[in-house]
């Protein structure tokens, strides 16, 4: 079995999905923006050279849904979909999406992004299988914590085996191959057989050269 494995963030989306929905919810004044403005910033910059604490940048981006039911996000998560992320998918990331489907591969999105900012953006590139941070949610909406291990780092590569052995398969009988941006993925790309850099950061770029993995810009 082919397995092929796609970061979403900086990967298949010109942008970070919590950044820019950060970025939305100001701009619909749901979120204070002289107050959230440099957090948000600050989170994104310290994510990219991975120096972020893994729990601190989920709860940070997850407590924006704290408060209000998924019903009740709705709407503006289609907007954001549409006004946000769709313009920032390049035709050549879908096009890759694409060639992978058809040739029949397993096709999963990983993202540390949460999964109800995400799912929508699989649906749109016709990916069925998604692997992302889980917020919390009771009767009376989402409480701003996660559940279950992050997917990020690590957890990226726990979350995946999980995912595979519920599904009566293990990574070390695929033909595995993964694209991602960020360093902080590291684990995940040293896991699979073929490791893809996509617009890699700094370090991950180092790494990419050394080892004479492919580099790939969608955007």
């Amino acid at each position: 079995m082919r397995l092929t494995l796609f970061d979403l963030d900086h990967t298949l989306l010109s942008g970070d999905s919590d950044v820019l929905w950060c970025d939305f919810l100001m701009c619909k004044g749901v979120l204070d923006k002289e107050m959230f403005a440099a957090r948000n910033a600050d989170m994104e910059a310290r994510y990219k050279i991975g120096t972020v604490g893994l729990q601190e940048f989920a709860d940070f981006y997850v407590g924006t849904l704290a408060g209000r039911t998924a019903q009740q996000w709705e709407p503006l998560r289609q907007e954001f979909l549409a006004q946000w992320i769709v313009p920032r998918v390049s035709n050549a990331a879908i096009a890759l999406v694409d060639k992978h489907l058809e040739a029949g591969d397993l096709v999963v999105m990983t993202t540390a992004t949460n999964r109800f900012i995400t799912e929508l953006t699989a649906i749109y590139l016709n990916i069925e299988h998604l692997i992302a941070t889980e917020p919390e949610q009771k009767d009376t909406g989402f409480t701003g914590r996660t559940i279950g291990q992050l997917n990020m780092r690590d957890g990226k590569v726990t979350r995946l085996k999980e995912w595979m052995k519920a599904r009566g398969l293990r990574l070390k009988d695929c033909i595995s191959t993964a694209y991602s941006d960020s360093i902080n993925d590291l684990p995940l790309l040293h896991s699979v057989n073929q490791p893809v850099a996509v617009s890699p950061d700094a370090k991950l770029a180092a790494i990419a050269q050394a080892s004479g993995w492919p580099v790939l810009h969608l955007h």
